[in-house]
């Protein structure tokens, strides 16, 4: 008989991630008591984080003037969580501590994405693991960097250090990016709208796709 989801290490990691989404709710109903415009900013940054926007969560806190040091904390402060709920589920799908249907194709969607990436980062170890995660690229981000790092069996340590330092710098580099345009030519604004822009051509189809996936009947084993 299995133990409880909870005893285990990822269990952990899942109630971690749910620690820290409570906490965040109960931020933003904080601010939708006392700052309803700092809550629109989290609660807009918090969706084009989970979808990917790292660089339009960031232009959100900037246009918000949330200041350097709470965007930067509140843009990981997400991505960590999402790592966390992400990684958790995955690996207890993986061990069958969690059935549910459409929960294991989503992970399989994400351990696809992963797996062709693998070979590309293998050789170079943590190092591989912190530029995946850091670079901006379609196929990059923490979730997948994290899971890879799973599977090249890197360690919780090495790996959740690679992952959320190339995080980090990742967002470092975005916030000071923008900053960078803000004071030389007043263009963020217009800069931010094009990247929204982008990022929603970009991730339209994929969601449709993925929504789809979730609705579609898993074959039966042969």
């Amino acid at each position: 008989m299995k133990h409880s989801i909870f005893t285990t290490s990822e269990g952990k990691l899942l109630l971690t991630g749910m620690v820290m989404a409570l906490l965040l709710v109960g931020a933003i109903g904080f601010y939708l008591f006392t700052d309803t415009d700092i809550a629109k900013t989290l609660i807009l940054t918090l969706f084009a984080n989970t979808f990917g926007g790292r660089s339009v969560g960031i232009g959100l806190c900037i246009l918000q003037d949330l200041g350097a040091v709470p965007t930067i904390f509140y843009n990981f402060y997400l991505e960590v969580m999402v790592v966390f709920f992400t990684y958790a589920v995955f690996a207890l799908t993986a061990t069958n501590y969690l059935r549910v249907e459409w929960v294991t194709r989503a992970m399989e969607r994400i351990a696809e994405t992963a797996l062709k990436q693998k070979n590309k980062i293998e050789r170079f170890g943590w190092l591989g693991i912190f530029l995946f995660v850091m670079i901006p690229l379609p196929v990059t981000g923490p979730v997948v960097g994290a899971i890879i790092g799973s599977m090249v069996r890197l360690g919780w340590v090495r790996n959740f250090s690679a992952t959320f330092l190339g995080t980090l710098t990742a967002i470092v580099l975005w916030y000071e990016f923008f900053e960078f345009l803000d004071e030389r030519f007043q263009m963020i604004q217009t800069f931010f709208v094009i990247i929204v822009i982008l990022v929603i051509i970009r991730y339209i189809k994929k969601i449709r796709g993925f929504i789809r996936t979730l609705h579609q009947k898993k074959p039966q084993d042969p």
